[in-house]
């Protein structure tokens, strides 16, 4: 059975320069190629130099779901590093959507049959971006990574890696998103982004000791119950007035409460707020 790939491909012509969109699709059909405009080359370039800061699992957050969410936007980021033994990965996934990031890892761990294909596929086209559709007309539809896609209204992943001296793949990275937000310029980003996601990605597995004795892992501590509990409030789009009636204090209380989570977390707005406690997983989103 054939996954239900993506009308979308792109060659390497020789009289084009290096900045040439490409992606794989079934059939062997080939389609026009797109170069990036100075825009997007400028915003590629900032996004590879903000990966060499990358150090931690928050700034890995705030990276790929910031500056890399301009380039090339997506639901959800999965990302997998493969362990010691053949097929075994470690995922996490990333979105700043109120979703349940950590039910995607689990989906992609338990997915016995789209994962394996896309694998294979890319393992197939030579280690270059395959695209594929998730939608009801995928035969993959019923899958359990698909089905959870398919629930938060993503109809197609885009998954490109890197390999090992022995062809077999060291990490893999699935972009999930809307058809109409994937196009060739954004399946080249992808392949010119990957490598960079990787290395960024392999930092932040490292273990370091924590920055300071009285450092709270996971920024577990950091706030106040209370202050969790209008920050889950916050993240939910819920305005100080809406808050204060749900919780039955005043806005001014409410507001007072924002101005301690801005200042603990050490961000200058709301949304930051939001960002950076997903990152730190205090909220569990």
């Amino acid at each position: 059975m054939q996954a239900s790939e993506h009308p979308l491909i792109a060659e390497r012509h020789p009289t084009l320069p290096a900045y040439q969109s490409q992606a794989p699709v079934s059939g062997g059909t080939s389609g026009s190629a797109a170069l990036l405009d100075p825009l997007e080359l400028e915003s590629l370039k900032l996004i590879m130099d903000a990966s060499l800061r990358v150090h931690a699992r928050h700034h890995f957050f705030t990276w790929t779901q910031g500056l890399l969410q301009d380039l090339v936007k997506h639901e959800v980021l999965i990302c997998a590093l493969r362990n010691t033994e053949p097929m075994s990965f470690r995922v996490d996934s990333f979105s700043t959507s109120p979703l349940e990031p950590a039910l995607f890892s689990n989906m992609f761990l338990q997915d016995t049959s789209m994962v394996p294909h896309i694998i294979k596929t890319w393992e197939e086209n030579s280690y270059r971006p395959v695209v594929f559709e998730t939608g009801a007309a995928s035969p993959f539809a019923q899958s359990p990574l698909a089905r959870e896609l398919n629930r938060i209204g993503v109809d197609t992943v885009v998954t490109h890696g890197t390999y090992d001296a022995f062809g077999k793949p060291a990490s893999l990275f699935t972009f999930a998103c809307r058809a109409q937000t994937m196009g060739p310029r954004q399946v080249y980003c992808i392949e010119l982004i990957v490598p960079f996601l990787h290395l960024a990605w392999v930092r932040t597995q490292i273990d370091r000791p924590a920055e300071g004795a009285s450092a709270h892992p996971g920024g577990a501590g950091l706030l106040t119950a209370r202050e969790q509990e209008i920050l889950k409030w916050i993240h939910l789009g819920k305005s100080n007035i809406e808050i204060g009636t749900i919780l039955e204090i005043s806005p001014l209380t409410v507001k007072n409460h924002v101005q301690k989570i801005l200042r603990k977390l050490n961000v200058q707005n709301r949304t930051q707020a939001v960002v950076k406690a997903l990152a730190l997983r205090i909220l569990n989103n």
